[in-house]
């Protein structure tokens, strides 16, 4: 006669049942917290793509205005150019930009002020220290004349090994004194002119050039021509007087 097998204990079922539900729930908290980063990631991206773009207007200064200015120092409408000595681009619309400066000489609501802003590519490779060279000249008086020779002959001293030579000969025609010139383009002064600016087109988030901003407001490349130019400026001064004029009516109104 056989002998009745004693029952089985049904603990270490009991206990791989445990672990296994524990393994299911621990496999459903990983992936929760995993989506739940993986949210929280795509949510700080989403929320950094829609941040608004800053307003240009409200950019920090960075570099001192009127340094290189003409027109007054409290006008309404400001044309702030940020151009390479090196640029193609900049050379054609640097007679451009002197007509339109030229055209609003007197206006008290007006001013222009040109930026330095040496792009950093091999290809202007002198652009910085171009840049420099007119704050040199500036040091004397003679900014934009020198400004004036480096744009119109960009392909001469751009191609020429012996380029510090020949910004020299400018100097000279432009009746500085030469050796001051070479020094102060040796110096550490003219050398953070040019950075102040560069940080300040940093600040406005420029990227290439020319860059021409009227009132903060950067106008297209295609628009950069004086019939442009005139037509947005005028629109600007229009908008000021009209603006300068509402506000001044309520206290008109209430002396009466």
């Amino acid at each position: 006669m056989k002998k009745q097998e004693k029952p089985k204990s049904g603990m270490p079922l009991l206990i791989i049942g445990l672990v296994f539900v524990a393994a299911i729930i621990g496999a459903i908290y990983l992936y929760n917290s995993g989506s739940g980063s993986s949210s929280s990631s795509t949510a700080t991206s989403n929320s950094t793509a829609a941040r608004p773009t800053p307003n240009m207007a409200n950019a920090p200064a960075g570099a001192p205005v009127g340094v290189n200015m003409l027109g007054s120092q409290t006008a309404a409408v400001t044309v702030e150019e940020f151009a390479d000595y090196q640029c193609g681009g900049c050379a054609a619309v640097h007679p451009v930009m002197k007509e339109l400066a030229s055209a609003y000489a007197g206006n008290r609501n007006f001013r222009f002020i040109f930026r330095h802003y040496p792009l950093a590519i091999p290809a202007h490779d002198k652009a910085y220290e171009a840049a420099v060279a007119t704050e040199a000249a500036g040091l004397q008086g003679k900014f934009w004349q020198m400004q004036d020779q480096l744009f119109r002959n960009q392909a001469a001293w751009t191609a020429n090994q012996n380029y510090r030579q020949i910004w020299s000969e400018y100097a000279t025609n432009l009746g500085m004194d030469v050796q001051r010139f070479q020094a102060d383009l040796a110096g550490i002064q003219t050398k953070n002119r040019v950075q102040a600016d560069l940080e300040r087109g940093r600040a406005l988030g420029v990227s290439s050039t020319p860059s021409v901003f009227v009132n903060g407001k950067l106008v297209p490349f295609s628009e950069l021509n004086i019939n442009s130019l005139r037509r947005i400026v005028d629109a600007e001064i229009a908008a000021m007087a009209s603006a300068q004029q509402s506000n001044s009516a309520p206290a008109a109104n209430a002396n009466q």
